[in-house]
């Protein structure tokens, strides 16, 4: 029997038919349209049988859980939203770009940044609102075809986001859609201010995945993001115009901001000075340009669904100079903009291309059943 050796000599067993290679599914090494490169140009992951696991012939993103299908409705907890309660294809049809970030205010914030940014009007009288407001998770604003969303912060709680994001995908039918993460980072061998572009998110260990334990047996998902899209957000930077370097590089994705990022000022700290300047100097020579704790997540979900999408943050400090975020208020706010400014020339872009930078008709709060609506809406509410 043929053998899938993708990660790091991590042998997983893998079914044969002639010269083709049929990986298990929970070997995910590459992306779904793309060959092993250990097998044939033929593989499994090359040909359409698995292209149409993950998108429909209109382009409409479809779900790896057959699960899904046979369910009366899906609600979406953390998000405070159902396929039974809500009509999603009303409300999130015309999105195209997921953009996330880690806190409610900062999506807000970009919310009414790109709102200017491509011309969106909301109708006379109403203001932007929070979507999943009742969920007390996640905060999430629509302008015309961009959703704005918070992740919270770390590993799980992306996690749980995406799945549900993805799943509002499908459920709204949503063709080809393109997910951000906008945030901030600790920069190794960057000054603060820096915006990062990642080309790929590793782990503590420098390992281009993510590692997940399922039903007692581990998963190993890759982080790849899409390298065309970092060369095309890099080509929308201005380093005549603006103050600020803008560079591609690996982004190091911890479980943990102070003893996982190697920090000397947490509660706890059981290496010395010296050993931390060893591994962050290791990992900067490994091309690891900065670090968060998100993007291992972010990159591996989205490329296990075939959706394209890329991480920008700004720095807030240089890690090879110290710990501790000294920069004054008012300057991290304004460090802040710098990713959701790169962003949003893209999204702009991208619309003005496509004739697409006036959309009505879409958005609004559309119940389609008040009782399974008013259901799912106390069930967030009332969860402790």
């Amino acid at each position: 029997m043929p053998t899938c050796t993708c990660i790091h000599n991590a042998p997983l067993e893998a079914e044969s038919e002639g010269d083709r290679v049929i990986h298990y599914q929970n070997c995910e090494l590459k992306l779904p349209n793309e060959s092993c490169e250990n097998g044939s140009s033929n593989g499994f992951h090359a040909d359409g049988e698995m292209l149409e696991k993950i998108r429909y012939p209109d382009g409409s993103v479809r779900l790896r859980n057959p699960n899904i299908e046979l369910m009366d409705q899906d609600i979406l907890y953390h998000l405070a939203l159902g396929s039974g309660s809500h009509d999603l294809v009303e409300m999130f049809g015309d999105v195209k770009f997921v953009c996330m970030g880690g806190t409610p205010k900062r999506v807000e914030q970009f919310a009414n940044y790109i709102m200017q940014e491509i011309g969106h009007k909301l109708p006379c009288g109403t203001t932007l609102f929070d979507i999943s407001q009742f969920s007390y998770r996640y905060s999430m604003y629509k302008v015309g075809p961009v959703l704005s969303v918070s992740h919270g912060m770390g590993i799980p709680s992306v996690g749980i986001l995406l799945h549900e994001i993805i799943k509002l995908m499908y459920h709204a039918k949503v063709k080809d859609p393109i997910f951000f993460r906008i945030g901030t980072c600790g920069g190794i061998g960057l000054e603060g201010g820096t915006v990062v572009i990642s080309e790929e998110a590793v782990d503590g260990l420098l390992r281009p995945f993510l590692e997940l334990p399922v039903l007692g047996k581990m998963v190993h998902r890759p982080s790849k993001l899409d390298k065309h899209l970092a060369r095309e957000l890099k080509a929308m930077s201005r380093p005549d115009q603006e103050p600020y370097d803008t560079v591609i590089g690996k982004t190091m994705c911890t479980y943990d901001f102070y003893e996982g990022q190697g920090r000397l000022d947490g509660a706890f700290c059981d290496f010395s000075e010296n050993e931390k300047m060893e591994y962050l100097n290791k990992v900067h020579k490994a091309g690891v340009v900065n670090i968060e704790m998100e993007s291992l997540s972010f990159a591996s979900l989205t490329h296990h669904a075939g959706i394209k999408s890329a991480v920008v943050c700004v720095t807030l400090l240089d890690r090879l100079k110290g710990d501790q975020v000294m920069a004054p208020k008012e300057v991290l706010e304004e460090w802040q903009i710098r990713p959701q400014k790169l962003v949003s020339r893209y999204i702009k872009r991208y619309l003005q291309r496509n004739g697409r930078l006036s959309v009505e008709g879409h958005g609004s709060m559309c119940v389609k059943s008040p009782r399974r609506f008013k259901l799912v809406q106390q069930e967030s509410e009332t969860y402790d």
